[in-house]
């Protein structure tokens, strides 16, 4: 898969995900990192890119993961 394809489809994992998130503090600190990713991206700046989405990612399945075994 190239690398592009792969923050393709972080990015629209990311969309996905975030919506399950109640945590609005962490949504928002989230979609920035997501907005980043998206910005580096349409550079051709590919690791950055990549590294903002992870991080957008980490953030909202920590959340999710904290929700469902507080439940």
């Amino acid at each position: 898969m190239e690398i592009e394809d792969r923050i393709k489809k972080d990015i629209e994992l990311f969309e996905k995900n975030y919506k399950e998130v109640e945590n609005k503090e962490i949504v928002d600190m989230a979609k920035r990192y997501y907005e980043d990713s998206k910005y580096y991206f349409s550079l051709g700046d590919y690791f950055t890119a990549f590294g903002c989405i992870n991080y957008a990612h980490g953030l909202i399945d920590a959340v999710r993961l904290f929700s469902k075994n507080k439940n």
